[in-house]
C-alpha cells in the first residue's frame, strides 16, 4: 500500500483552497495526529455552518506534513446516498480498492476481515443472503486493525450529517476497542443540518470524550488578510468591516463576494464598500444564479444534472440533461472556469453551490429529474440502493415500479447487515402499500435488534392485516422472539397461544409435513418464550406435559426437544428422561444446531451431572459464536460454562471463563443489561475469598424487574447469598436463600440441583443453632433429591441432614454425603462435605477422625482452587491438632481469568491475532495480557510458557475447543 490513501482530496482553484484563520484548529488536529503516532487513539468532532471552511481545513490537515507516514483515508458523505447502508464506509475506504470483484483476494481481507465485504462492495451478495450486522462490524474492525498494524491510521469523514447509521456504528465499534491504538478519527458536519443518525452520533460523542472544534466566523484580521490576497493591496478598514458584515465572516461567502467585486473592477476602498453593501448577503446564491443565467441553457441543464446525479460519468449526465456527450464535456469546462465545479472532478466546489443550482428548479421539475435519474441508473445496471437514493428524495412515489425498487434496495441493505437503511426504504413503501403484510414482517425482522419496540408494533399491525393462519403463525414466532429481547415475554406468549389455536383449528389433527413443522415451530417458540418469566412458566410447563415428544428429525423438532428437556429438568422428577431428550436434541447429522437448542440441552445435562455432554454442547455454542461473530451467544456460552465449571469444582477455569466473558462484554454498548456474565464472575470470586468484589460486580447489574425471570434471578440470589455468607452476614445470606426458595416455588422449579438453596440454608441454620428449621429444609430437599436421583443431589441431601441432626446420626449422614459426592463430578461439594464431617468429629472430640477429614477437605479445596474453603479447612485442622502442609500454590494462581484464558490458547499454537479474533478483543489487548503472563510466571516466551502450563493441562484433561486448533498458524 502507498504511504497515504486519499479520496476526494483536491479542492478547486482560487480562494477556496486558501486557508485563513484556522491556525488553532490545525494545531489541535496536528496534536491529535502526533498522539495517534504514539499509540493514543483520538476523536475530533468538527462542526460549523455551511461554508465555514471545515472541508478546506480537513484538506489542509490531511495534506500537511503532520500526516506523513500515516495511512490517511478521507471520504465525504452525500445527499443522494444519505442513509444507504455503509455508504459512509464505502466513501471512507474506497481508496483501498476493496470494492471490486477481486477484493476477496486482497491481503487486507484475510481471516475475519473478509466479513467486511458486504459493506465494501457496490452490490452485495444478493437479497437472499441476509447478513447479521455484528459480523460486518467485526470484519471492518479487523480491516482497520490490519491497516494500523502497518502504520498509524487517520480516518476523516466529512458531511457526516448525511452518514448512515451502520457506518457510524462501525466508527463507534472501532473507537470502543481503540484504547492504545494508533488511530485518529475526525468527523465533520454542518451544524444546521439534521443528521440522518443523530443517536449514533451522540453515542460516539458520549463514549470517547472527544475534542470538539466549532468553527467560528473569521475575525477582522483574517478577513483583512483574505482581502489583501485577493486585491494584492491593503484594504481600507471600512471596506473590511463592510465585507465582514455582508458575508458574516463565512469564508465561502466572503470568497465569492471578493471574487465578484474583483471581477467588476471594484477596489477595496470607500466606493468598494458601497458596492459590497449593494451586492448583499446572498452573494453566493445570486452569483451562482447570475453565472448560469449568462451561460447557454445547455450549461444550466448539465449543472442541474450534476446537482441531481452527483459525480457521474459523461453518458449519464448527457442523458439526464438531454444533450450530447460532447456538449457535457464543453459545459464542464465552462463551469470549471466559472469556479462552480472543482478542478479535478465532476462535482461542485461546495454543497452550498449544489443547493444554489437546485434552488431555482421548480419542485415538479426536480421530481421529474430525480425520477429520470433513477430510471437512467436502472438502465445502466446500477444496484437498487443507488436508485433508492433518488427515489427517497421524491415527495411522492407516484409510479408502480418505485415501490419494487425500494423493496429491492431494502433487501440489499439487509444483505449488507445495514437494517436501518432497509427500514427507511420500507417506510416509504408503506406510503403506497399501506396494507402490505410482507413489508411489515421484513421491517420487523430488521428492527428486532436495533429497535425492538417498533418491531413489535409493526408485527401487531401485520397480525391484524394478515388473513392466512400460516402467515399469522410466522408473525407470532417473530413476535415471540422479539419479546424476549425487551423482556416482554407474557405478551409474546399470548400471541403465540392464539396463533397455535388458530393453526390447530385450521390444520386439523393430521397436517402435512410442512404444516406440521410450522406447528412444531410455534409450539417450541411458545415454550422458549413462556419459560422466561415466572408469570408464564406454569402454563407452559402444563402445556409441555401434554405434548408428545417429536423424534427430532427437523430443526423445529430439535428445538422442541431441547426446550422440553429444560422443562423436564425443572420438574426434577426424571433425570434419565431429561438426559435422553437432551441427547436426542443434540443429534443433528449434517445440521448446525441453533444456540437456543445447544444452551437448553447443556442446561438439562448439567443438572443431571452429565458434565462432558453439557460441556460439549457449550463448546459447540462457543464455536457458533466465533464462526458467526455472535458476541452475545459467545458471552452467554462462556458464562454458562463458567457456572458449569464452578459446579464441578474447577474454580480456576470458572474464573477464567467468567472474567473473559465480562471483559468481552465491557466493549459492548449493551453490557449493563447483561446478568449472567456478572453472576458467573461473582460466584467465582466468592470462592476465591473476594466477597466484597463479588458484591461490587453484582451491583453493576442494571436489568429492571430482574425478579420476574426464572433462571437468572435465582443464580443472582445464590451469588449474592454466598457473598454475604463469606462476609460473615449469616442472617443476610439466609434471608436471600429463603427468598430464592420462595421464588423457585412460585416458578414451580423443583429440581434440587439447580441453586440448592435448601442445602445451603440448612447449613446456615445449623450454624445459627436453629436445628429444627434446618431439619425442615433438609427433609424438603431430601424428597426432591430422591426423586431426581443423581449422586450430587443425594449427597447434598445427606449433607443437609447431617448438619441438622445431632450426634452420631449427623456424622453418619455426613459420611454418606462424602461417599455420594465422591461418586459425583462435584469436587468442591465433596470438599465441603469433608469439612463439615471433620468439624462434626471435632465437636465430638474425635480429633483423629477430624484431622483425617479436614486434611481431605483442605487437599480437595486446593485442587479445586477453592481458596475460602481451603482456609477454613486448614484453620480447623490446626484446631484439631493437625499440621498444615506447606501450601504448594501454583504460580498460575497469580494470573487473572483473562490472562489464564489467553495463556491456554497461546500454548495451542494460535497466533495473537487468532486469539484476539476468537475472544473478540484487540491484538494489543492480547499482547498486554501475554506480557503480564510472562512477567508473573517468570518466562521468556511461548516455549517456556508451554512447559509451565503442561502439567496443569495434562492433569485437568482440558482440551481447547475445536476452533482453537483450527486457528493455529492463522496470521
Amino acid at each position: 500500500m502507498e504511504e497515504r490513501v486519499m479520496r476526494k482530496q483536491s479542492g478547486s482553484s482560487g480562494l477556496l483552497t486558501t486557508l485563513v484563520g484556522r491556525d488553532d484548529e490545525l494545531r489541535t488536529l496536528a496534536r491529535h495526529a502526533a498522539a495517534a503516532r504514539d499509540g493514543r487513539a483520538g476523536l475530533v468532532l468538527l462542526h460549523g455552518p455551511a461554508g465555514m471552511g471545515k472541508t478546506s481545513l480537513l484538506r489542509s490537515f490531511t495534506a500537511s506534513d503532520v500526516c506523513r507516514g500515516m495511512t490517511v483515508l478521507y471520504g465525504t458523505c452525500g445527499e443522494t446516498v444519505a442513509g444507504a447502508g455503509y455508504s459512509g464506509v464505502r466513501e471512507l475506504l474506497g481508496g483501498l480498492g476493496l470494492s471490486g470483484v477481486d477484493a476477496r483476494r486482497s491481503p487486507l481481507l484475510e481471516g475475519l476481515a473478509a466479513r467486511a465485504l458486504p459493506a465494501l462492495t457496490a452490490d452485495p451478495a444478493g437479497p437472499d443472503a441476509a447478513t447479521a450486522a455484528y459480523p460486518v462490524l467485526h470484519g471492518l474492525y479487523w480491516l482497520a486493525a490490519r491497516l494500523m498494524a502497518q502504520r498509524p491510521l487517520v480516518l476523516v469523514l466529512d458531511d457526516v450529517h448525511w452518514c448512515d447509521e451502520r457506518s457510524l456504528a462501525w466508527i463507534d465499534f472501532l473507537l470502543r476497542r481503540a484504547e492504545d491504538l494508533p488511530l485518529l478519527v475526525v468527523l465533520a458536519w454542518r451544524s444546521e443540518a439534521e443528521p440522518v443518525a443523530p443517536a449514533v452520533l451522540a453515542d460516539i460523542a458520549a463514549q470517547r470524550r472527544p475534542t470538539v472544534l466549532g468553527l467560528r466566523p473569521l475575525g477582522p484580521d483574517d478577513i483583512g488578510e483574505m482581502v489583501r490576497r485577493v486585491f494584492r493591496t491593503t484594504a481600507a478598514p471600512p471596506f473590511v468591516s463592510r465585507v465582514a458584515a455582508v458575508s458574516g465572516g463565512n469564508p465561502l461567502a466572503l470568497a465569492r463576494l471578493l471574487d465578484e467585486l474583483r471581477a467588476e473592477g471594484v477596489r477595496p476602498d470607500a466606493a468598494g464598500e458601497r458596492r459590497a453593501a449593494e451586492v448583499g448577503s446572498h452573494v453566493l446564491a445570486r452569483s451562482v444564479r447570475c453565472l448560469l443565467e449568462r451561460r447557454p441553457p445547455w450549461v444550466r441543464g448539465v449543472a442541474r444534472a450534476i446537482a441531481v446525479l452527483g459525480p457521474e460519468c459523461t453518458e449519464l449526465l448527457a442523458a439526464l440533461a438531454g444533450v450530447p456527450a460532447a456538449t457535457v464535456d464543453e459545459a464542464l469546462l465552462v463551469l470549471r472556469r466559472a469556479g462552480i465545479l472543482a478542478g479535478d472532478r465532476v462535482d461542485f466546489v461546495h454543497d452550498v453551490v449544489r443547493s444554489a443550482v437546485l434552488d431555482d428548479v421548480a419542485p415538479p421539475t426536480l421530481a421529474e429529474l430525480r425520477t429520470n435519474a433513477a430510471l437512467l441508473l436502472s438502465d445502466a445496471g446500477r444496484p437498487s440502493e443507488e436508485l433508492a437514493g433518488q427515489l427517497m428524495l421524491l415527495p411522492v412515489l407516484d409510479q408502480p415500479w418505485m415501490a419494487a425498487v425500494l423493496r429491492d434496495a431494502a433487501a440489499q441493505a439487509e444483505s449488507r447487515g445495514a437494517p436501518e437503511a432497509g427500514v427507511r426504504c420500507l417506510y416509504r413503501v408503506l406510503e403506497v402499500e399501506p396494507d402490505n403484510v410482507a413489508v411489515r414482517i421484513q421491517m420487523a425482522r430488521a428492527l428486532a435488534e436495533i429497535n425492538p419496540p417498533e418491531a413489535m408494533r409493526l408485527l401487531k399491525e401485520a397480525l391484524s392485516l394478515a388473513e392466512d393462519v400460516r402467515t399469522r403463525a410466522q408473525v407470532a414466532v417473530q413476535y415471540g422472539f422479539t419479546c424476549l429481547a425487551v423482556q416482554e415475554s407474557p405478551s409474546g406468549v399470548r400471541m403465540l397461544e392464539d396463533a397455535l389455536a388458530e393453526l390447530t383449528a385450521e390444520l386439523g389433527t393430521e397436517p402435512g409435513p410442512v404444516d406440521r413443522e410450522l406447528r412444531t415451530l410455534v409450539e417450541s417458540v411458545l415454550l422458549i418464550v413462556g419459560a422466561d418469566e415466572k408469570v408464564t412458566i406454569g402454563a407452559v410447563r402444563d402445556r409441555a406435559a401434554r405434548l408428545t415428544m417429536p423424534p427430532g428429525d427437523t430443526p423445529a423438532q430439535r428445538q422442541m426437544l431441547a426446550m422440553t428437556t429444560v422443562l423436564t429438568a425443572m420438574d426434577g422428577r426424571d433425570a434419565r428422561s431429561a438426559v435422553d431428550q437432551a441427547r436426542r436434541a443434540l443429534r443433528a447429522p449434517g445440521v448446525e444446531l441453533e444456540p437456543w437448542s445447544l444452551l437448553s440441552a447443556s442446561f438439562a445435562l448439567s443438572l443431571a451431572d452429565e458434565v462432558a455432554d453439557a460441556q460439549y454442547a457449550l463448546d459447540l455454542m462457543l464455536q457458533y459464536g466465533q464462526d458467526n461473530a455472535a458476541v452475545w451467544t459467545y458471552v452467554l456460552a462462556l458464562s454458562t460454562r463458567a457456572l458449569l465449571h464452578h459446579g464441578v469444582g474447577a474454580f480456576p477455569e470458572a474464573l477464567a471463563d467468567a472474567q473473559t466473558a465480562v471483559e468481552i462484554l465491557g466493549e459492548e454498548r449493551w453490557a449493563d443489561s447483561a446478568v449472567l456474565p456478572r453472576v458467573a464472575l461473582a460466584t467465582a470470586l466468592v470462592d476465591r475469598g473476594e466477597p466484597e468484589r463479588a458484591e461490587h460486580v453484582l451491583d453493576g447489574i442494571t436489568r429492571p424487574r430482574l425478579e420476574r425471570f426464572v433462571i437468572e434471578y435465582h443464580w443472582y440470589l445464590q451469588a449474592r447469598a454466598y457473598a454475604r455468607w463469606v462476609r460473615g452476614d449469616f442472617q443476610g445470606a439466609l434471608d436471600l436463600l429463603l427468598a430464592c426458595g420462595r421464588s423457585l416455588e412460585e416458578s414451580r422449579f423443583s429440581n434440587p440441583a439447580f441453586v440448592p438453596w435448601w442445602a445451603d440454608g440448612a447449613v446456615l441454620l445449623a450454624a445459627l443453632d436453629r436445628h429444627d428449621q434446618a431439619r425442615e429444609l433438609a427433609d424438603y430437599g431430601s424428597e426432591l433429591a430422591e426423586r431426581w436421583g443423581t449422586e450430587r443431589g443425594l449427597g447434598l441431601a445427606f449433607m443437609a441432614q447431617g448438619v441438622a441432626a445431632p450426634g452420631r446420626a449427623g456424622i453418619d449422614h455426613l459420611t454418606e454425603a462424602v461417599s455420594l459426592l465422591a461418586d459425583s463430578p462435584a469436587r468442591a461439594m465433596e470438599a465441603r462435605a469433608e469439612l463439615l464431617l471433620g468439624h462434626a468429629h471435632l465437636k465430638r472430640d474425635d480429633l483423629r477422625a477430624a484431622r483425617e477429614h479436614l486434611r481431605a477437605a483442605a487437599d480437595l479445596a486446593q485442587r479445586c482452587g477453592a481458596v475460602k474453603l481451603g482456609v477454613d479447612a486448614r484453620k480447623l485442622l490446626v484446631t484439631a491438632g493437625g499440621r498444615v502442609r506447606r501450601m504448594t500454590a501454583s504460580p498460575l494462581d497469580m494470573l487473572t481469568g483473562m490472562e489464564r484464558t489467553v495463556a491456554d490458547l497461546a500454548v495451542t499454537g494460535a497466533s495473537n491475532r487468532a486469539i484476539a479474533e476468537a475472544l473478540f478483543v484487540t491484538v494489543r489487548t492480547i499482547e498486554t495480557h501475554l506480557t503480564s503472563v510472562y512477567r508473573k510466571l517468570g518466562v521468556g516466551g511461548r516455549a517456556e510458557l508451554s512447559a509451565v502450563l503442561e502439567t496443569r493441562t495434562a492433569t485437568s484433561g482440558r482440551q481447547p475447543p475445536a476452533w482453537v486448533s483450527q486457528a493455529r498458524g492463522r496470521a
